[in-house]
C-alpha cells in the first residue's frame, strides 16, 4: 500500500490545500493529512480545531485520514508506514524552502520521497496567513475556504 503524508499547519485549511488533497488521493492508496507543529508560527486554531476543519473538508474522500503530530516529520511518516511526503508549491518563492526541507528529510530517511504538487492556478495566491489577514480585517473569505471554515473564522474573531 502506498501511503503519503501531507503535513502542514492548515491554520486554516484553504481551497488550495483541498485541491492538492483531492489530487493526491488519486495517486496514493492512502493520504494522511496531518497538522504539524511549526515553532515559527502562532496558530489561531488549536490542533483539534484544525483537524476538525480538515475532516469536514475531506469527508467525501474514502482514502484520506486526518491526524496531528509533534516531532520530526520523517519519524511520523515512518510510524505511519508512509513512502511519500506531499508538499504544495504555490510560487517559485516556495521552492527554495521546500527544496531544502526535502533534502533534509531525504538525508534523515532515504526511503521517504518528497512529492511536490501545485494547486490549481486560481489558488496560487491563497495562503492560510492571507486568509487570516483578510478575515481579521472583516473581508469576505468565502472564495478562499469552505463555508464551515469561514464560519469558524468568524466565530474565532467574535
Amino acid at each position: 500500500m502506498k501511503i503519503a503524508v501531507y503535513p502542514g499547519s492548515f491554520d486554516p485549511i484553504t481551497f488550495g490545500h483541498i485541491d492538492i488533497i483531492e489530487r493526491a488521493v488519486t495517486l496514493f492508496d492512502k493520504v494522511i493529512v496531518t497538522v504539524s507543529q511549526n515553532f515559527e508560527k502562532t496558530p489561531w486554531f488549536t490542533a483539534a480545531e484544525r483537524c476538525e476543519m480538515i475532516k469536514d473538508s475531506v469527508s467525501g474522500l474514502a482514502n484520506c485520514e486526518v491526524d496531528h503530530f509533534k516531532g520530526l516529520l520523517v519519524d511520523y511518516v515512518s510510524r505511519m508506514h508512509g513512502t511519500a511526503i506531499i508538499r504544495g508549491l504555490r510560487a517559485l518563492s516556495d521552492f527554495e524552502f521546500e527544496f531544502k526541507m526535502a533534502l533534509m528529510n531525504r538525508s534523515l530517511a532515504e526511503d521517504i520521497t518528497t512529492v511536490f504538487m501545485m494547486p490549481h492556478a486560481r489558488y496560487t495566491h491563497v495562503s492560510s496567513s492571507l486568509v487570516r489577514e483578510v478575515a481579521g480585517l472583516g473581508g469576505d473569505v468565502s472564495m478562499l475556504v469552505p463555508d464551515h471554515v469561514a464560519r469558524m473564522l468568524k466565530k474565532k474573531l467574535a
